[in-house]
């Protein structure tokens, strides 16, 4: 599994509703824009087009059951997220620690050629 960063996905995770949709969908199991929109401070109508973006980036499906579709998340799709999350956070994890080590070293130079008092 390719852990490269997604733009459009993480675009898509970056809205605090639609994290909170998504949320909603893994307890559940399931939801419709209606049965979101309820326990939402939005409209169905915005939760209709939040649930459009997170399907165009595969971390929701739509099953068609009689005049609603019921969206689920797919499993694959957020564990790639998940993955990308963890690669990014070991990025960060390694250049904090070359910016400190940079940082002590400048430091330890500062205070050797500084005279003493």
């Amino acid at each position: 599994m390719s852990t490269a960063v997604d733009d459009d996905l993480w675009s898509a995770i970056g809205d605090p509703t639609r994290r909170r949709m998504l949320d909603l969908l893994l307890s559940e199991g399931s939801g419709t824009a209606t049965s979101l929109s309820e326990r939402l401070p939005v409209t169905r109508q915005a939760v209709a087009k939040h649930l459009a973006v997170l399907d165009r980036v595969g971390l929701v499906h739509a099953a068609t059951a009689g005049r609603e579709r019921h969206f689920r998340v797919d499993a694959t799709r957020l564990a790639r997220a998940a993955a990308q999350l963890e690669q990014v956070g070991s990025s960060w994890d390694s250049r904090l620690q070359r910016i400190k080590r940079l940082a002590e070293t400048i430091e330890r130079q500062k205070q050797a050629t500084e005279p003493n008092e």
